[in-house]
């Protein structure tokens, strides 16, 4: 026999099936079970289904007040009296020591505040005479005037504020509170964002983007005037009926192959599908402000049809208050980097008034107590002086935010600055503590809120983050 016929002859045998059978019975069973297993697995399991935090919460929802551009806690929040005696005067060279500006020489001159401060409330907080409506609801607010962060310049430092990281691609935090809690209405997203003011975040949709959890995790973009969702209506020629036959034949295709695949992508998509459906029924409704009493619509300087800031705040007291998780609004508009005055008198002018109405209006209806309001920018401005005589330039060493709800201790202002508002000096605040207390209060430790990601257990304040108790009531 020739060696190709003994070849073949081998060949032939490892081709029976009673040698298939014999050597690969193993394997065979093994791919059964998981086809068996894959059949038995409920469809597209509702990813946004309520769930319980790691311990009883004093929060259930946000609203955060996102002022984009970084206003000035010198001229806001943070009086600074020593400052206007140093007004045109150069900086002590050891202020200077070791910082790093964004645009200007570190060593220009110091400019004075350009606002008076007053005490209001019984807390006594020092606010500007630019918030006279805030100054209304003092005794309702934790102001930290202590506030840190790593990143100089808007992009990096708006997402660092949002995600805790200065890297595109990671989770921002409202896609991790609706990925550790849940959403308790169906038929809107759980994670709402609207924008106002001269233009988007610097930092782009990563400000409120999922990362590398699953995308049905994500802000969903409304808008207070028009369609509140783009593309939300039917095309012409395409009636309820026909859209429903097609929409089901979709989500049984897409349940398919969920189940062989197990991608959690593919639960989005059919969640995706379905919302949108349901929202062309319930978003139009909820958007429509008309609907509000009128001494709402004046308490907010709201106005139905108009795309403002105001109708933000209302919305978002709508939102909320229709069982939405999250509810972000960006008001990009405080970079003044010249007109400073100018500028801070036009945007606390279309600002002020309905913040302080949300504040209110979440109060008298029950909701502030189990609401966090935050509102902040990505860092504050420096105590020199850019653009002649009337501008600041970014600073990450010490800036104010404001909280209220949720558990914040009211009327209470943490930490200070030193005497020209340059460095925190009792109380300091990083972002990544901010986003642990945030998330206590939510009910969750920002240790355990973890994904794993590329071997790795990603998290909100990645390796960082200490409780803040002091703001805590």
């Amino acid at each position: 026999m020739s060696l190709r016929t003994e070849l073949q002859a081998e060949y032939a045998r490892y081709r029976t099936r009673r040698w298939f059978f014999k050597e690969c019975g193993v394997g065979l069973a093994s791919i059964a079970a998981m086809d068996l297993a894959a059949k038995a697995a409920p469809a597209a399991a509702n990813p946004l289904a309520i769930k319980k935090p790691n311990y009883p919460a004093k929060a259930k929802r946000v609203i955060y007040l996102f002022m984009g551009g970084a206003p000035s806690h010198l001229e806001l929040f943070d009086n600074k009296p020593e400052l206007s005696k140093w007004d045109g005067k150069l900086p002590p060279a050891d202020l200077l020591k070791g910082y790093r500006s964004a645009f200007i020489n570190p060593n220009s001159k110091l400019l004075g505040p350009k606002f008076k401060f007053a005490r209001h409330g019984q807390s006594g907080a020092e606010l500007s005479e630019l918030l006279p409506h805030t100054a209304q609801i003092a005794d309702d607010l934790t102001i930290v005037r202590s506030m840190k962060t790593d990143a100089f310049n808007h992009a990096p430092a708006q997402i660092l504020m949002s995600t805790g990281s200065q890297i595109f691609g990671r989770p921002s935090f409202g896609a991790w509170t609706l990925y550790g809690l849940g959403t308790e209405n169906r038929d809107v997203p759980g994670y709402v964002v609207m924008q106002s003011g001269q233009k988007g975040p610097s930092g782009g949709m990563s400000n409120f983007g999922c990362g590398f959890l699953p995308t049905v995790y994500q802000g969903v973009p409304f808008r207070s005037s028009g369609e509140p969702v783009l593309f939300l209506n039917n095309p012409q020629g395409v009636d309820d009926a026909t859209q429903r036959d097609t929409l089901d034949v979709l989500k049984q295709l897409n349940e398919e192959r969920l189940n062989v695949v197990g991608d959690p992508e593919i639960a989005s998509r059919i969640n995706s599908f379905e919302l949108a459906y349901r929202m062309q029924q319930t978003a139009p409704e909820l958007m429509d402000i008309s609907k509000e009493p009128q001494h709402i619509l004046d308490m907010y300087g709201a106005k139905p049809g108009e795309a403002s800031f105001a109708n933000n705040c209302l919305l978002a007291r709508r939102l909320i208050e229709s069982g939405v998780r999250f509810v972000q609004l960006f008001h990009e508009a405080w970079d003044h980097h010249g007109g400073l005055t100018g500028g801070l008198k036009t945007q606390c002018g279309l600002t002020d008034k309905p913040c302080a109405a949300l504040v209110r209006d979440l109060k008298q209806r029950g909701l502030l107590e189990d609401t966090i309001v935050i509102w902040g920018g990505e860092f504050g401005r420096t105590p020199m002086v850019q653009g002649g005589s009337d501008g600041r330039d970014h600073h990450p060493n010490a800036f104010t935010m404001w909280f209220a709800g949720g558990g914040m201790k009211p009327g209470m202002t943490l930490g200070e600055s030193d005497e020209f508002g340059f460095n925190v000096t009792q109380d300091a605040v990083h972002v990544h503590d901010l986003h642990a207390t945030l998330l206590h209060l939510l009910g969750f430790d920002h240790t355990k809120l973890a994904v794993r990601f590329q071997g790795l257990d990603m998290r909100l304040t990645n390796v960082h983050g200490e409780l803040v108790t002091k703001m805590l009531a």
